[in-house]
């Protein structure tokens, strides 16, 4: 693509975001949509926190909106959920609340930018009837183990008969010890699952669905039941290697908005927030040809949800909060200047430096070519940077895109827990 030519495109389209009202025109152009995937470049970067956060507030106050579903595990986001809605046992803080999310890494959801944003939706929620307050839940299924014990909870509490079939799949699970990766090894290469024993929970769990439908404390054993057959797929899947474990994840993630979207009525409204690599549609990336499928595909396809619009967001330099391996100390570490050529790259010379909007549309057939889309996990290397570009089609794997040129990194709430590289 020449450069000038994707600059002057830009220019052409790109709206300036100097000022959270600035945001005006995206909320005009989701319209009706009833699902919305907010997107980040980084699990790390505060401005990505902190627009989503007042597009969110937007579209619950302008455009009633139920729930926000983050890419976080069910059970600690319910601890939030039940914060939020002031309910019986709840945590007496945000940061009580967020101590929840005590595995690595923490600071994803365990930070001052979720914190803001959740004492928002408690005070918001002070103001609206029980059954109309805003809901948190988590999409993601690490939880394995924390949701069994959620489930043997909820069916002692009930008495349910359920309850033998639960501590039978617990107990196939036990002798691997919280550890997911020997189970994983057990299951996947030697043949020695405990698949039987969740499908058989996982079939009574749906029949008891049915007969006591409504109350949100069987939402929550539904989808902890759901996790945790859908968590011993992953494990059994993921040492096989391929992209299986990761179409799991995401089938799970689509599964449950679906259900969480059912348990808030036909008039439902859901917000999203998960990285750019889940929302924007997966066949406008590499991904397709590696045979992955992604949570903004995978709603793009239901007939059901048509009505959805997908943010991504970026940025051309700056900091970021990660880790230089799965759980390593969390480091705030220098984002480099975007490659040249790069997506993050045209929009920083287009808009001289400037923060931008951009809408997409039919008519930008540049948009349409394939461009370097940068994308940053929770582990990183900025000296590897080239391998961080996902080759993207930013018109069809987005409908908008938010570009905040200069960005910082996330502040967790256990600071004394951070390596800064600039001390």
């Amino acid at each position: 693509m020449n450069i000038d030519k994707m600059v002057g495109r830009i220019r052409k389209d790109a709206i300036s975001f100097e000022h959270m009202e600035d945001l005006d025109v995206i909320i005009d152009a989701i319209g009706e949509a009833k699902i919305v995937l907010l997107g980040e470049a980084s699990h790390g970067t505060s401005e990505f926190y902190t627009v989503r956060a007042e597009l969110s507030k937007r579209l619950i106050r302008q455009k009633g909106f139920n729930f926000v579903a983050v890419e976080g595990d069910w059970p600690a986001c319910y601890s939030v959920n039940q914060f939020i809605k002031s309910a019986q046992g709840a945590a007496e803080s945000a940061e009580q609340a967020l101590s929840d999310f005590n595995r690595w890494p923490t600071w994803m959801w365990a930070n001052r930018e979720v914190t803001d944003f959740i004492n928002w939706i408690r005070a918001t929620n002070q103001t609206l009837a029980s059954e109309n307050r805003i809901g948190f839940y988590g999409l993601d299924m690490y939880s394995l183990w924390e949701s069994m014990a959620h489930i043997i909870a909820y069916l002692e509490k009930t008495g349910s008969s359920q309850l033998e079939l639960a501590k039978k799949a617990f107990a196939c699970f036990e002798p691997f010890g919280r550890d997911e990766q020997s189970y994983g090894i057990s299951a996947g290469l030697l043949g020695e699952s405990c698949e039987d024993e969740v499908v058989q929970l996982l079939i009574a769990m749906n029949k008891k669905r049915h007969q006591h439908p409504g109350s949100e404390a069987s939402l929550d054993a539904e989808i902890n039941t759901l996790v945790t057959m859908n968590a011993e797929k992953y494990y059994r899947t993921m040492v096989t290697g391929g992209p299986e474990s990761w179409n799991v994840r995401d089938r799970h993630m689509v599964e449950v908005l679906k259900r969480t979207l059912d348990f808030y009525g036909t008039e439902a409204k859901a917000i999203v927030w998960e990285h750019n690599t889940h929302i924007g549609d997966a066949r406008a990336t590499d991904m397709a040809d590696e045979g992955m499928v992604n949570v903004g595909q995978l709603i793009r396809e239901e007939p059901e949800c048509k009505q959805m619009f997908a943010i991504g967001f970026g940025t051309h330099h700056g900091q970021v909060l990660a880790g230089r391996a799965w759980g390593s100390p969390v480091e705030v570490m220098d984002v480099p200047r975007a490659i040249s050529g790069s997506w993050e790259d045209y929009m920083h010379r287009a808009g001289n430096g400037k923060n931008q909007l951009l809408l997409f549309d039919s008519s930008q057939d540049e948009f349409n070519e394939i461009t370097g889309h940068r994308a940053i996990g929770v582990v990183y290397d900025p000296n590897r940077e080239f391998h961080n570009y996902v080759p993207s089609r930013m018109a069809q794997r987005y409908d908008a895109y938010i570009h905040i040129d200069e960005t910082t990194a996330l502040k967790p709430i256990a600071m004394e827990s951070v390596i800064s590289l600039f001390t």
